[in-house]
This record gives C-alpha cells, structure tokens and sequence, in this order.
C-alpha cells in the first residue's frame, strides 16, 4: 500500500491540473463565443459617428478639421482590428494548449489508475458509476461549447476581414474620404530642382539588355525581342508590368461630352475590370458574366471589333462560376500576348491561349481559385513562357506555361497568404527577375526555372497593389500595412519604410528618383526613392482603382469618375490636364503611338488627335 501512495498523490494532482485547464477552457470559449456576438452585433469599422462624419464631409470637402477626426477614428479602427485579430489568434492557441493539456492530464490518469488496487466497495461503486455517467455528459457538453469556441473565433476573424474590406469599398464607392490618412495641404510652391526627364533613364535601365544577339535568339526562338515589347504594350502596366510606357506624341486633351479628340468608342459586350493591352495594331480585352466568358479583338485605326472568341466547355470547367465581389468580377485580370498569341485567364480558372485571328491554340481550367473576392492577378510573358501568379488560400503557388502548348514548364509553391497582386519582370542589369508581392513577402525567382532568388519580409495583409520598380529599387504597398523600399540583389535591404499613406488597390510607379503613390481614395503621393521624403501630397477628389502610368514624363492617373488627372514626374506637383470620357472607369489605361485607350465602365475609348 506504501507503494501506491505516490500515484494516489499523483493522480489528485493531474485530476487538479485537469480541473483547471478545463475551467479555463470553459470560460476562455465563453469569451470567445461573447466577442462573436459582439462583432456581429456592432460593427467598429461601421459606427455611426464615422457615417455622419463622412457624410458632413461630402457636404464641406474642404474642412481639414473634419478630415483630421475622421483619420483619428479610423486609426481607432484599425488598432481596433489588429488588436481583434491578435485576441483571436492568442485565445484560439491559449485555448487548444488548454485542451491538450486536459487531454494529457485524463490520459496519465487513466494510465496510472490502472496500476492502483481495487478498494471500492459494491455500494462505493454505484456511487462512482453515476458519477462517471455525469462526467461523461458534462464533458461531452465541454468539448461541444469548446469545439463551438473554435468555429466562432475562426468566423468572426474572418467576418472582421471582410467587414474592413466591406467597409472601404463602401466608402470608395460613394466617394467618400476612407480616414486612413492625414490630408494636408502641402506647401508645393518652391521650385523644382531636378529639371529632370525621369522616364528616359529609367527606360534604358528598365529594358537594358537589348541587343542583336537576343534579338536573333528571340527570332530563332520564336518569342518576341525588347525592342517589339517596348514599342507595343503587352500586359497590364505595360513592359514587365511595371507601370511605364515608351510610346511618344500621347494626347493630354480630350473630352467624352463633346467628343474632342475621341477618335472612337467602341461597346464592350460583356463586363470586366481588366486594362486592355495592344499589339501591332489591335486591341485586346475580355469580359464575363456568370455565365458566359469572351476575349474581345478590336482594330487600333477603325475601333471594329475584328473578332470575338467564346471561351467555354473547357475540361474542367466548373458548372457555377465561383462567388466573387463585385469590384472584382469574372474577368479582372488583364491579358498578356507575346505577339504570336494571346492568353487570357478568368475568376473560374478557365485559361485560354489564342492565336492573332481568335482561333483557339491551347485551352485549360487551372482549377477554381480559393479566393474570396474573386481572382485578379494579370498574366505576363518571359520569353515564350506564359507566367501565372496562383496565390490562392491553401495551395499558392506561381507557374510558367509554354506560350506553345500550355505544358507546365515549371511551377513553385509558395508560402504566402492569398494575394490579388499581379506578377512584374524586370531586368537589373545583372539578370532577369520575376517579383511578386504577397503576405509576409516580395519575393523574386528566376523567371526561366522558377528558383527563388531572394526574399524579404515587409508587407502584411490582403494585398492587391503590385510593386513598383526603378532603378534596383523595389516598393511594395499595402492598406493596413506599410509602404517599403527595397534594394535588391543577392541580399535584399529594406531602405526606409513608411505607413502614412497606403494603397490597397493601385500601384505605386517610380523613376530613379521619384515614387508616385496613388490611394484608393484618391491622394497621390510624390516620394523620394532614396529616402522615402515626401515631396508633395495631391488630393484628386475622387476615388480610383487605376494604376498611375509614367510615358513621356508624365503621369496619367485615371479615377473612378473617368477624369484623366495629368501631371509632370517632378519634385513640384505641376498639373497638365483633367480630361475625361464620358463614362466612369475603373481601369488602367493602354497606350500606342499618339493613342490612349481606356476602358469605361462601357465602352473602350481611343484618344488622339
């Protein structure tokens, strides 16, 4: 009996651990469950005193005051976020550890119990029996509320989410200030220094490595050379999908209502939010409903539609189109060509290549992307490789096609959170980099056999902004994170960060020395790379989801109402025009020689003389 004493000992002290691991439990779900509840029933990113402070807003624009309380109260609100998220994540791992801990204590005893005599009497027996049968219920009941605990808290992370961004897209939507930035007015009167013309170095920089070598070897290898890509504009963003432009005599003077300088407009059949690209002549876009999916092929010269290719009964193909947002749709992400054919791909994974005269070459389903607002991220061409940025939740990951036959040349998994960003390449001078932008990381890889190059953690969040890149440098941006500048190479150094104004829409573009940053709704930013100085702020009265483009030292912003802000890539806000379509726009603009052409919510438009 002395033997036995220390596991009698034993067994009262895990049952007392047990105990109170299980109350613990018990009450840390019941404040889990109780936070639900209280998201549910009070939303902190939509409180009423921030509405009235929004609508006073609409009706006095120009109150600094006003702007300023509502900028306090939406920090309030974010912190309000970040602290919510880390109470769920702290609990939600408190809680589990509690469990295990309970499991582990039941367990030994359990175990060592049966090492123990039997000294219970029949009656002693009964006693514990019943006993037994009552922990056995209230267990069952524990382990219930627990697991329900679990849920909540995974739901009402997750309704917190989509209630921040239902809360800016609301915001955008009826034009209102969205509180997450300081709005003054900046002294923009002393005079510019640089005298700079910051696209045409930064061009040379951006495209180096043209030369009669490769573009024999494109020639030979069937893809097109530097000198056709940067003379057409092949992708979202243009050349590498950075944001610059090399066409010349591009127009700064239109107008919709009068027709001024619109050369055409043209109906697109179907909708979407994708930017349309060009190549030798024509015109390319898509759009889709629930139902349907099409890519659009329109004359530069005539705006006639020269063809218009269904894309439907792919292998694979889902039979309902995934649920997406409404600002995001089912065709978001723009085209890519490389001049032989065009690739389109669409929110329910459907991926088509098709040759210059619509005919179908290769056609695939990459499987439904889970993602919950719907899949946006552009496609680009290396060479003759179609690349794909597949961030979705659970299985991210980027790939190269062949432009050819739609063969998986290679694919790398990636350990990042979803992303709505789209892929950019881009020459250092040193090598040929893939970069791409997505929680916790801007990471880049070797575009011909996808190897990752280099790494770095500096951004955070639900991203949709691409990066900007100029001259080594990499900037990367996201709403409710940070603004970054990165040097790049073998081991990348973060220059200088800031937080006051963020994008979660458009994407940044910079200059050697210059970075424009555009938030959604509506203040663009003018940085210095080097540093991260402000050099101005401009407040453009309207919400935008446009990338700013940079062609002949100018930057073309577009916002949601259609109005085209233009200003000079300099030191000193210096604007050049506001014209505007007839129609809103939620696209970035394309560009040939002496053409604009934007995408309206409606039709597409040619600008020029």
């Amino acid at each position: 009996m002395k033997n036995q004493k220390p596991d009698i000992k034993t067994v009262r002290l895990l049952q007392n651990i047990a105990l109170i691991s299980g109350i613990f439990a018990f009450v840390l779900s019941i404040l889990i469950i109780v936070n639900f509840i209280q998201v549910r029933r009070a939303d902190p990113l939509n409180t009423p005193t921030l509405k009235i402070l929004q609508e006073r807003l609409k009706t006095n624009p120009e109150d600094d005051q006003l702007r300023t309380e509502i900028r306090e109260l939406d920090l309030l609100a974010r912190k309000a976020y970040f602290t919510n998220q880390w109470q769920i994540r702290t609990g939600g791992l408190i809680l589990f550890i509690s469990v295990v801990i309970v499991i582990i204590c039941l367990k030994s005893i359990e175990l060592l119990k049966k090492s123990l005599p039997e000294m219970l009497t029949t009656k002693m027996d009964d006693f514990w029996r019943d006993r037994k049968i009552n922990r056995k219920w209230v267990t069952i009941s524990g382990i219930t509320l627990i697991a329900f605990a679990f849920l909540v808290a995974f739901l009402s992370q997750d309704r917190l989410g989509r209630s921040l961004k239902t809360a800016l897209e609301s915001t955008n939507t009826n034009g209102n200030f969205e509180g997450k930035q300081s709005h003054e007015k900046h002294n923009t009167s002393s005079k510019s220094t640089s005298g700079e013309q910051p696209s045409e170095s930064f061009q040379v920089r951006a495209v180096s490595g043209d030369s009669v070598d490769s573009n024999a070897k494109a020639l030979k290898n069937g893809y097109p050379s530097q000198g056709e890509i940067i003379s057409n504009f092949p992708s979202f963003r243009g050349p590498g999908g950075i944001g610059v432009a090399f066409q010349k005599n591009i127009p700064v003077s239109w107008d919709g209502k009068s027709g001024k300088n619109i050369r055409w407009k043209t109906e697109i059949p179907l909708p979407g939010y994708n930017s349309p690209i060009v190549w030798s002549g024509h015109v390319y876009l898509s759009g889709a409903t629930e139902t349907r999916r099409e890519v659009y092929c329109i004359d530069v010269e005539t705006g006639k539609m020269l063809w218009r290719t269904s894309v439907e009964k792919l292998q694979g193909t889902p039979s309902q189109a995934p649920k997406v947002n409404k600002e995001t749709g089912q065709a978001a992400p723009s085209m890519t060509t490389d001049g032989r054919r065009v690739y389109a791909i669409f929110a329910n994974g459907d991926l088509i290549a098709l040759d210059m005269d619509g005919n179908k070459v290769w056609a695939k389903n990459m499987s439904v992307p889970v993602n919950h607002y719907g899949h946006s991220s552009s496609l680009i061409m290396f060479h003759d490789l179609l690349i794909v940025q597949y961030d979705q939740r659970g299985a991210a990951s980027v790939m190269a096609l062949s432009g050819k036959t739609g063969e998986v040349v290679w694919k790398t998994t990636r350990n990042v959170q979803v992303s709505w960003a789209s892929p950019v390449v881009v020459n250092t001078g040193q090598r040929t980099e893939l970069i791409l932008s997505a929680d916790p990381a801007v990471i880049s890889y070797n575009p011909t056999t996808g190897k990752e190059l280099w790494r770095i953690d500096c951004i955070s969040g639900e991203v949709g902004p691409s990066v900007a890149y100029a001259a080594g440098m990499v900037f990367s941006v996201n709403e409710y994170a940070k603004l970054a500048a990165v040097q790049i190479g073998e081991t990348p150094k973060l220059l200088w960060e800031d937080n006051e104004y963020l994008s979660d829409v458009p994407s940044p573009v910079a200059t050697e020395n210059l970075l424009f940053l555009v938030t959604s709704y509506g203040t663009i930013v003018c940085y210095d790379t080097k540093t991260g100085t402000k050099h101005w702020v401009k407040e453009l009265g309207n919400t935008t989801y446009s990338s700013p483009m940079l062609v002949e030292g100018k930057v073309y912003q577009m916002d949601k109402s259609g109005i085209m802000h233009i200003f000079k890539a300099d030191k000193v806000y210096t604007s050049i025009g506001e014209p505007q379509i007839s129609e809103g726009s939620f696209c970035t603009p394309a560009f040939a020689d002496g053409r604009i052409f934007i995408r309206g919510n409606n039709n597409l438009y040619c600008i020029g003389k």
